[in-house]
């Protein structure tokens, strides 16, 4: 595993990540595979359609703020990226870990957890 700075992570996982501080959902989907998957909170979401929906959600759901505090590549197209949230959540505070695996330069699969 190789820390790398949060400027040095590949564009797709880059403009994923701004757009989901921004809650701008249709940004963040241009950044998918057709075909990607998502795991959060123990759930699949695969395609895009099934991931528009859990982005809409998510983003719409709590309220919080989203504050980058580690990035790693793990392998030759794996990267997690660590980030903060506070927000009116269960728990007010979790750190949770983005693990991005690309293919062709698009986010193939995300997975979040704490």
């Amino acid at each position: 595993m190789q820390s790398v700075d949060f400027d040095m992570l590949p564009e797709s996982i880059a403009r994923y990540l701004a757009a989901h501080r921004t809650h701008d959902t249709t940004t963040g989907l241009d950044n998918f595979t057709p075909d990607a998957t998502v795991t959060d909170d123990g759930k699949t979401y695969s395609g895009i359609d099934s991931i528009e929906r859990w982005t809409k959600r998510s983003a719409t759901e709590y309220t919080y703020t989203i504050e980058p505090i580690g990035a790693h590549r793990t392998g030759d197209q794996d990267y997690t990226v660590t980030q903060r949230l506070e927000g009116d959540f269960p728990g007010g505070v979790v750190n949770l870990r983005f693990r991005f695996a690309l293919r062709e330069g698009l986010i193939e699969r995300l997975v979040i957890e704490p």
